[in-house]
This record gives structure tokens, C-alpha cells and sequence, in this order.
């Protein structure tokens, strides 16, 4: 890849998601860059960057960079925490609460895989407080394409392995003509979907007991890193609860979150604390 392409995408991907690409991951560009430039009738990707450059297509920006996000997921990623999501902070909070709401946010959620995956066990909790409560689930992407495919629901059969119980599958899924698998009315019914760049303020989305950002600081800057951590702690109810992928942290980010003694990957607002860092 010729290096003013690279330099053109790098600082595009920088200031639309806040995305260091080093160049050492050039050919991660040209892979998640290849069908849309296919689809668009470019040659190479320097036709691309031409015709960013000349065209100045706001949405055509946004497709680029949402192409050179990271959209892998799966259905219960990292399986102990949902454990503790559902058995430990959702009725702590909603005891807290005593309001019988409670408000979920998958920020960067990608596919949806992760908001239905919470759905799934809130369903599957016949008896608990959890099941007879309002909790609604918002999962928000940057990405269109993904926003879209998550409110459909819809998951070839690849992807609906990934994580998946043949249990769970046939329970909360219905198999389509095409052979796809899509979430039952009854699931679909508890989550929501918009799009939403975590660059940008949040005030609209309203306050949330539990945010889950989960891998998706990793690839940001630290800049970047910062400002989304500004933007999640803004969005955080009294006792709110933040959640983040493995390896990932706050330190160095902020002086508004601390993590929380007894949940591992979770971070709650400096001086309410009642734990320390595990």
C-alpha cells in the first residue's frame, strides 16, 4: 500500500472512531477495505482515497471508516461475566433502585450478539426479580451495516454457532428460508438498536445503570480513550456500573472511575466505591 493512502485512511479512522492504525497493520486496511471497494468499482484503494478526497461524501467517509472498525463478536463473550451481569450487579442495582427499571447500554455493540445474549438470560430466568422487572437494553455501533443487521436479528449459521447452545438456538431463534437464524419476537422485543459514534456526546441516550464497552477501547488512541470514558461516566446513574473487555482499563483515563473490588472488569464512579481494585 502505497504510504499516502495508508497516511489518508490512518487519519481518516483517527477522527471519524478514534482508531490508531500503525502501519505495521496495513494489510488489516486493504482485507476490511477490499469489498467495499469492489462493490464501488475501484480498482485499487488509491482510487478510493481519490475519490474521497474529491468527492467530500459525508456518508461515504462513514462507510470507510466504518470498514476499518473491528466488528468481531459472538454470543456470550467472556460467558463470567454475563454470570455476574445477571446474578450479581442487575439485582444489586435494582434493589438499590427499588424503582423495578433498570437501563442497560451496550456501547459499540456491534451485531447485537451481546445485547441479545443479555436478553436471552433475562428470559431464561423464570422465579427471579430480574425476570418481572423493566430492564431495557440499548445497544448502539457506529457502524450502519451492523446497527441494521442487529435489529434484524438475523445470523447466518457461522454466527450463530459462535457462542450459541443448540438449546438456546432453537428456543430463542427461528430458522428462515434462506437458512439463516433470526431472534424471536419475543428477544427482539427487549432490545433496541441506534447508531451512535462513542466520539460523541451521549446526553440523548439518558442515564444507564450498567454500560458495557467491551474490546472496544483497545484499538482507540489514548486521546480517544479518554473521551470515551468522558462520555460513558456523563451517561452513568447513581451507582451505575461500567464493564470493559479483558485487558482493557480505565487507568491513566480518567480520575472519575475506579474499579470495583468484586467485579472483575467493572469500574464504578471514584469515591463510591465500596470495593478496591482485585
Amino acid at each position: 500500500m502505497q504510504e499516502t493512502v495508508f497516511n489518508v485512511l490512518a487519519d481518516l479512522a483517527l477522527k471519524a472512531t478514534g482508531q490508531a492504525i500503525p502501519p505495521s497493520r496495513a494489510y488489516l486496511m486493504e482485507a476490511r477495505l477490499a469489498p467495499l471497494a469492489r462493490r464501488e468499482g475501484f480498482g485499487t484503494l488509491a482510487d478510493l482515497v481519490h475519490c474521497l478526497e474529491s468527492r467530500q461524501n459525508a456518508v461515504f467517509r462513514n462507510e470507510v471508516a466504518s470498514a476499518l472498525l473491528t466488528h468481531d463478536t459472538w454470543f456470550f463473550r467472556e460467558r463470567s461475566v454475563f454470570d455476574t451481569v445477571i446474578n450479581t450487579i442487575l439485582p444489586e442495582r435494582l434493589d438499590a433502585t427499588q424503582s423495578g427499571r433498570l437501563r442497560v447500554w451496550c456501547a459499540g455493540g456491534s451485531s447485537g450478539q451481546e445485547a441479545y445474549s443479555l436478553a436471552m438470560l433475562l428470559e431464561d430466568e423464570p422465579g427471579s426479580s430480574l425476570r418481572s422487572a423493566k430492564i431495557e437494553i440499548l445497544s448502539t455501533d457506529y457502524c450502519k451495516y451492523s446497527t441494521e443487521k442487529a435489529r434484524l436479528g438475523v445470523y447466518n449459521h457461522y454466527e450463530a454457532q459462535r457462542g450459541l447452545s443448540i438449546f438456546r438456538l432453537m428456543k430463542h431463534f427461528n430458522r428462515m428460508d434462506s437458512g439463516d437464524w433470526q431472534a424471536n419476537e419475543t428477544i427482539r422485543s427487549r432490545v433496541s438498536f441506534r447508531q451512535h459514534n462513542l466520539m460523541e456526546t451521549a446526553s440523548g441516550l439518558g442515564k444507564f445503570d450498567l454500560i458495557f464497552c467491551r474490546h472496544v477501547l483497545s484499538g482507540m488512541s489514548k486521546a480517544a480513550r479518554m473521551r470515551v470514558a468522558e462520555v460513558l461516566v456523563a451517561q452513568m446513574a447513581p451507582g451505575a456500573v461500567i464493564i470493559l473487555g479483558e485487558g482493557e482499563t480505565f487507568q491513566g483515563l480518567t480520575e472519575s472511575l475506579e474499579p470495583a473490588r468484586d467485579i472483575r472488569q467493572g469500574w464504578v464512579a471514584a469515591g463510591t466505591a465500596n470495593r478496591a481494585a482485585a
